[in-house]
């Protein structure tokens, strides 16, 4: 779905930071083999990413849905040089597409993959996170964001993407539709949540930016 025209969509991206050649090689990699290319952050959105993290200067990073990697090399752009890049998601097929991408960006040696069910992975981390994105699955985002806010520095910012789900969320619902439900009660919470102060932004699907109190 578009949120705006798809003339406005290219307008943006070409007077946006060009995408690296690297990530352009991995779009188009995920795209001829992997299933649900779509779940790719993009080069806009992977840029805002990146500069996200500049901007914050992350010396702990916490990814929950690697997919192919590349938000995550987006995101480890901005780790502090003594940083870690943790990144979790439960598809092991992609943890080899992932690494070699990842050896390849110059920051292979500080993201650590972690695969395996994110809700049984997120308590044995001890570190406080400076940068959190969650995208994953939506029926889960409440409990992760309530794993992460418990682990998070104060100051640090919790990324959430995919909150507006293709427009379904000002749509009629449909009874057996549970993600889009989730992400409407989620959606509903981060507003009203008074550990973090909350932003949505209409970037792409949806992207909402939580700043930890």
């Amino acid at each position: 779905m578009h949120f705006i025209s798809e003339i406005l969509e290219n307008y943006v991206e070409n007077h946006t930071q060009d995408e690296p050649e690297l990530l352009k090689e991995l779009d188009r990699e995920t795209h001829l083999k992997v299933l649900r290319p779509r779940m790719l952050s993009g080069h806009f959105q992977g840029r805002l990413l990146s500069l996200i993290s500049k901007l914050k200067s992350p010396r702990y990073i916490l990814e929950i849905g690697t997919y192919t990697g590349y938000s995550a090399i987006c995101m480890a752009e901005g780790l502090r040089e003594d940083g870690e890049l943790h990144t979790i998601d439960i598809n092991e097929e992609l943890h080899d597409l992932q690494r070699r991408y990842f050896d390849r960006s110059g920051f292979g040696d500080r993201i650590i993959q972690h695969t395996g069910n994110a809700l049984d992975i997120i308590p044995t981390f001890d570190t406080g996170f400076d940068l959190v994105f969650i995208d994953a699955d939506k029926e889960n985002y409440q409990e992760y964001f309530d794993l992460v806010i418990t682990k998070m520095n104060p100051g640090g910012l919790i990324l959430s993407d995919n909150v507006l789900w293709s427009g379904k969320v000002v749509e009629p619902v449909k009874p057996n539709d549970k993600s889009t439900m989730a992400l409407l009660e989620y959606n509903e919470k981060l507003k009203n949540d008074p550990r973090v102060e909350t932003i949505l932004l209409p970037v792409r699907d949806g992207l909402t930016i939580c700043r930890v109190m």
